[in-house]
């Protein structure tokens, strides 16, 4: 597994990750506890050495608490959420942010996280606030409780603002780098983060499941752009006509951004991991990238 330095944390990272809302059941309700045992343990005797979560991934913070049990701490990076706890919905207060945390320690058994990053804020203005979630966490990395902090959302401009604070050292952005949409290069956002050696975490690179090798025409998504679903059609279509594992284009596409250090997987169970890791091996040629360009499926994108 290739591994990639994420910028200022030195946390040398599997350029793949495992992400852990589908092991949450927030997508399948029927993923069980031994489902998460056995991703995990294939995960990481595949090279796989980054998992991030969530408390708003459902049961995903208890499974890979389970899952994680006696396994070499020294083996892994961690990093989970805050502002999104159910009970803690925008929640970006002092105390909510140590609440929050504590609750994740004991869930996952850990005693420290790798990165913690502030999730989903609708506003900025909190999260910076005197006695807010930045300040709570900064507090946390002085008790060694924290090692990174970051920033996981999608607006570009409160990534770039955090960015620039130089009090964030990784920011996550998602369904905003893949095959049809690429909206974290075109407007700047990888080359900020570079500028400042912040690390970058790439979530979503299925398009929240347009684009696993099922005919969109089929899938019922809440919520669906138009433009989205166009694209992914004729990516689809496209793949089918060459032949192409659609899974292989997707996140070896992603692997191909140098800018991007990681990119996450959100593999429910063990058997979705392990197709995504024979993607990763299957040969791609020069030509097949070419001709992926020329059908511009980025068009048009917001």
């Amino acid at each position: 597994m290739e591994k990639c330095v994420l910028g200022r944390t030195g946390l040398e990272v599997s350029a793949i990750g495992l992400g852990g809302a589908g092991i949450g059941g927030i997508y399948q309700n029927t993923v069980a506890d031994r489902d998460t045992v056995d991703t995990v343990e294939l995960a990481l005797n595949s090279g796989i050495n980054f998992i991030d979560t969530s408390p708003l991934y459902g049961e995903s913070e208890r499974r890979l608490g389970i899952a994680l049990r006696g396994v070499d701490r020294a083996s892994y990076f961690l990093s989970t959420k805050t502002g999104t706890h159910p009970d803690y919905k925008q929640d970006y207060s002092w105390d909510g942010t140590l609440h929050t945390v504590e609750n994740s320690l004991k869930l996952l058994g850990a005693d420290y996280f790798d990165i913690l990053l502030v999730h989903d804020p609708e506003k900025i203005e909190p999260v910076f606030a005197k006695r807010g979630a930045l300040d709570a966490l900064e507090w946390l990395r002085e008790q060694g409780v924290v090692k990174n902090i970051g920033l996981g959302q999608r607006h570009h401009h409160f990534h770039k603002q955090a960015i620039k604070s130089g009090r964030f050292d990784v920011i996550l952005t998602y369904n905003d780098y893949h095959v049809t949409r690429t909206t974290a290069l075109t407007e700047g956002l990888l080359e900020t983060a570079a500028e400042h050696n912040i690390g970058v975490l790439n979530g979503s690179p299925m398009g929240h499941g347009l684009l696993t090798g099922v005919d969109p025409r089929t899938l019922h998504t809440p919520h669906l752009i138009e433009r989205d679903a166009r694209a992914a059609t004729i990516f689809y279509d496209w793949c089918q006509s060459k032949k192409l594992n659609q899974k292989a284009v997707v996140l070896q596409s992603c692997l191909r951004q140098p800018l991007i250090h990681c990119t996450l997987t959100g593999a429910k169970n063990k058997a979705e991991l392990r197709e995504n890791l024979d993607a990763l091996q299957e040969p791609i040629s020069d030509g097949f990238w070419e001709d992926l360009k020329v059908l511009n499926l980025t068009a048009g994108q917001v």
